[in-house]
């Protein structure tokens, strides 16, 4: 689904504004620019100078479409879609294999605060804010949202990792235009992120793939009513 994608994408704009990362600061959540689209820290992208390192991690696991009820037109149906905003404190562990980025796996009760505190600003953002418009123009409402720990307790494991995944649902995409490129509502979504932004740019790529049919302009109407009503001709060209 592209609203799916849209889904996505709009959010990053919203927790890592274009104007804050070119700004270099003004950054909304205690992440800064490191909000990634579906993929994990890396060892490039922490700060060394820090015990650790609050980064954002967006994915859509999981979309779909379905009929309103039973008796519903085939054009009546209901969109949801998943996003999974993944808030960790990232640092650099080891292995045999030499150093990883990783969720810090430390019990320390002052950056779980910090933690809930950069997920509480990812819920505001999306939920509240101004900005937040530009995504909120997607869903229809948040069914649920879960935040799921990264723990193994039976081995006394504890990471730093909340995966905070949005239940919602969603417009679904609208193929009634007779145009190619992006269908709405993520044409609208488009015209209003910045021109320069993360976002922008890669549904400025998803609708150079996405083409429709090309529709034949009708060139004319002719009708027979059989004798004695005479019929009729209409010429279009």
């Amino acid at each position: 689904m592209l609203s799916a994608e849209a889904l996505r994408l709009a959010a990053i704009e919203v927790l890592c504004p274009t104007a804050a990362a070119e700004a270099g600061g003004g950054f909304p959540t205690l992440a800064g620019s490191r909000v990634f689209d579906s993929r994990a820290a890396s060892l490039e992208d922490l700060d060394r100078t820090s015990g650790y390192t609050p980064v954002l991690a967006l994915y859509t696991p999981e979309s779909g479409v379905s009929l309103r009820g039973p008796l519903a037109s085939v054009d009546d149906v209901v969109a949801d879609a998943m996003l999974d905003i993944v808030a960790e404190l990232a640092v650099a562990s080891r292995d045999d294999q030499g150093e990883f980025a990783d969720a810090m796996a430390e019990t320390d009760p002052e950056a779980r605060l910090v933690l809930a505190a950069l997920c509480s600003q990812v819920r505001y953002l999306l939920e509240r804010s101004q900005s937040g418009g530009i995504w909120r123009y997607l869903v229809n409402h948040i069914i649920k949202i879960e935040a799921q720990t990264f723990a193994v307790p039976n081995l006394g494991l504890r990471w730093q990792r909340v995966t905070m995944r949005f239940h919602c649902e969603i417009r679904d995409d609208d193929f009634g235009g007779e145009t190619d490129g992006l269908p709405e509502p993520i044409a609208t979504v488009f015209s209003a992120l910045p021109d320069n932004s993360y976002a922008k740019a890669k549904l400025a790529s998803l609708g150079a793939h996405f083409s429709r049919d090309a529709r034949v302009p009708l060139q004319g109407i002719d009708g027979d009513f059989g004798a004695p009503t005479p019929g009729f001709k209409v010429d279009f060209s």
